[in-house]
C-alpha cells in the first residue's frame, strides 16, 4: 500500500533540477563543520600535515563521488543511493544495516547541529546554554527540533527551496571569511604554523587523526544520489554530485589553509568553538565573532533541513523495498514520509537529552555521525567494485572503462582507511547501535511472512551482536568514555 501511496503522489510533484540538487549537495556538506575546521585541525597538526590530509580526503572523496556518478547511470533503476547500492551488492540484510546506519549518522549530525547552535549562542552572550548541552539548550534545541519538522511535512519542494536559498546564504559570510583572512594574511605566522611544534605521534597519526574531521565535513556528497527519484534527468545526479563536491572543497580547504596564516596555532587549538568565529574576532575585532556566528546558525539549519530530509528519504524507500516496516513507506499529500521525519526526529530528540551526561556533546556528535556512516559508504564502494568489473569483462549493458574500475578500487581503499583511522572504540560504539536496530528488520520480514534470518544472514548478526556486546562491555570498563 506504500509503495502504490507514493507512486500515485509521484505524478503530482515537479521534479528536481540539476540546480536544486547541486544545492542539496552543497546544502548537505556545508554544515556546523565548516565553522569548525580551523581549531580541529590546529590542534592535531601544522599546515604540512593539513595539506595532506586535504590532499587524502579531496582525492578519496572525489573516488566516491565518482563512484555515486557511475552508479546512478549504470544502476538507474536503484532510487535511494547507498542503502540501495549496498542492498543490490550484498543482500538484504547488509542493506538494511546501510540504511540504518546512513539515517542514525543523519540523526548523530543533526543532533550536533543543534548542540552547535546552542554553543554559538552561548559564545555571544546568552546565558544558561554552556557548551551546547545544558537543560536550557536541549529545551530550546527541542522546540526547534519539532519546528522543523512542521515545515519538512510541508513537502520535499518547499522544503528543497528553502534550502537553495539558505545554501546561497550561508555561503557569503565563509567566502568573506576567506578573504578577510587573505587580507591579514602574515607570511611569518604561516611559516612558524607550517610543521607544527610539539604534536604528539608521527605525521601519519597527526593526519590520521584527522580523518573524522574530514569525513564529517564531506558527508552529503552522496545527497543528489539520495534523491535521484526526483530528479529531472538521471544524468544530473552524477553532474550535480561533482559540482557540488568540487565546490566545497575548495571552501573547506581554504578555510583551514588560510587560518594558519592569521594567528598562532597554539591559540587557534585553544578557541572555543566555533574556531572560525574566534579567528575573524582576532582579525577584525569583536564585530567578526558576530558576522560568523549568525553565518553559521544560518548555516547549520540549511543543513539541519537538508539532512533531515535526506534521513527520511532513506527510512521511506527501504520501507517500500520492504527492508524496514511498512508505516515507515507511508507518504502524505505532499510527498512526504511522515512516519519517517517523525521517526528521525524523535531519534535526535533522544540524542539531545543523552549528550546532557556527556562529556564532551560536540566532539562525541561529530565522531559518531562520521564513524555511522563508514559502513555504509564502504558497502556502496565495494557494489561499485563489483559493477565496474562486471562491465568491465562484458557481463553489463555497456562495457565499463578503465577509470571506472579503478576510481572504485580507490574509493574502497579510502573508506578502509577511514574505518582504521576512527579507531576501534568508534566502531564498537557503531555496533551498539547497529545490533539492536536488528529488530525493524524482523518486523519487516514478518510483515512479509517470513523468517527472520535466511542464507549467511545469522552469522552477520551473530558478528553485529558480539561487537555491540564487547562495546558495551568497553563502556563499563572505562575503555569507551562518551
Amino acid at each position: 500500500m506504500a509503495a502504490e501511496t507514493g507512486e500515485a503522489t509521484q505524478g503530482h510533484v515537479a521534479k528536481l533540477s540539476m540546480l536544486t540538487l547541486t544545492g542539496v549537495v552543497v546544502g548537505s556538506m556545508v554544515g556546523a563543520g565548516v565553522f569548525s575546521l580551523p581549531g580541529r585541525f590546529a590542534s592535531e597538526t601544522g599546515i604540512f600535515g593539513a595539506v595532506i590530509a586535504w590532499i587524502i580526503a579531496g582525492a578519496g572523496m572525489l573516488m566516491l563521488a565518482f563512484v555515486f556518478q557511475m552508479l546512478a547511470n549504470r544502476k538507474p533503476e536503484l532510487d535511494a543511493g547507498v542503502y540501495a547500492y549496498a542492498k543490490a551488492g550484498f543482500g538484504e540484510y547488509l542493506g538494511f544495516f546501510a540504511a540504518f546506519g546512513y539515517w542514525a549518522s543523519a540523526c548523530a549530525g543533526n543532533t550536533f547541529y543543534w548542540v552547535f547552535i546552542m554553543s554559538t549562542l552561548s559564545g555571544l552572550g546568552v546565558a544558561g546554554l554552556g557548551s551546547g548541552a545544558t537543560l536550557l539548550a536541549v529545551g530550546l534545541s527541542s522546540i526547534g527540533l519539532w519546528v522543523f519538522f512542521l515545515l519538512i511535512r510541508r513537502g520535499v519542494q518547499s522544503a528543497a527551496l528553502v534550502n537553495q536559498i539558505v545554501t546561497i546564504a550561508k555561503l557569503v559570510p565563509i567566502i568573506i571569511f576567506i578573504l578577510i583572512c587573505l587580507f591579514v594574511l602574515d607570511p611569518e605566522a604561516l611559516r612558524q604554523n607550517w610543521y607544527g611544534a610539539d604534536y604528539a605521534g608521527s605525521l601519519f597519526e597527526q593526519v590520521r587523526s584527522t580523518m573524522l574531521v574530514t569525513v564529517f565535513v564531506f558527508l552529503g556528497v552522496e545527497g543528489a544520489s539520495v534523491y535521484s527519484r526526483h530528479a529531472r534527468r538521471r544524468t544530473d545526479v552524477g553532474r550535480a554530485t561533482i559540482l557540488g563536491f568540487l565546490s566545497v572543497f575548495a571552501i573547506f580547504a581554504s578555510v583551514t589553509i588560510v587560518s594558519y596564516g592569521v594567528m598562532p596555532m597554539e591559540q587557534i587549538s585553544q578557541l572555543e568553538q566555533p574556531s572560525m568565529a574566534g579567528i575573524l574576532e582576532y582579525a577584525v575585532g569583536p564585530w567578526g565573532r558576530w558576522f560568523v556566528s549568525i553565518g553559521l546558525i544560518i548555516s547549520v539549519l540549511g543543513a539541519y533541513l537538508a539532512w533531515s530530509l535526506m534521513a527520511a528519504e532513506v527510512l521511506s524507500v527501504a520501507a517500500n523495498e520492504r527492508d524496514m516496516p511498512c508505516f515507515l513507506g507511508k507518504l502524505n499529500r505532499t510527498d512526504v514520509p511522515v512516519n519517517a521525519v517523525l521517526l528521525t526526529s524523535v531519534l535526535v530528540q533522544g540524542m539531545l537529552v543523552i549528550l546532557l551526561f556527556a562529556e564532551d556533546a560536540l566532539d562525541l556528535a561529530l565522531d559518531l555521525t562520521s564513524s555511522l556512516t563508514l559502513i555504509p559508504f564502504l558497502l556502496a564502494a565495494l557494489y561499485a567494485v563489483k559493477v565496474a568489473y562486471a562491465a568491465r569483462h562484458g557481463q553489463g549493458e555497456r562495457r565499463a572503462s578503465g577509470r571506472d574500475l579503478l576510481t572504485s578500487v580507490l574509493a574502497v581503499a579510502y573508506t578502509a582507511f577511514l574505518v582504521f583511522a576512527a579507531g576501534w572504540h568508534f566502531l564498537l560504539l557503531s555496533f551498539i547501535i547497529y545490533a539492536p536496530a536488528t529488530i525493524l528488520f524482523v518486523m519487516a520480514r514478518r510483515e512479509q511472512g517470513r523468517k527472520a534470518f535466511e542464507g549467511r544472514e545469522p552469522v552477520i548478526f551473530a558478528l553485529s551482536l558480539l561487537g555491540a556486546l564487547l562495546g558495551v562491555v568497553a563502556l563499563g570498563a572505562g575503555w569507551i568514555h562518551l
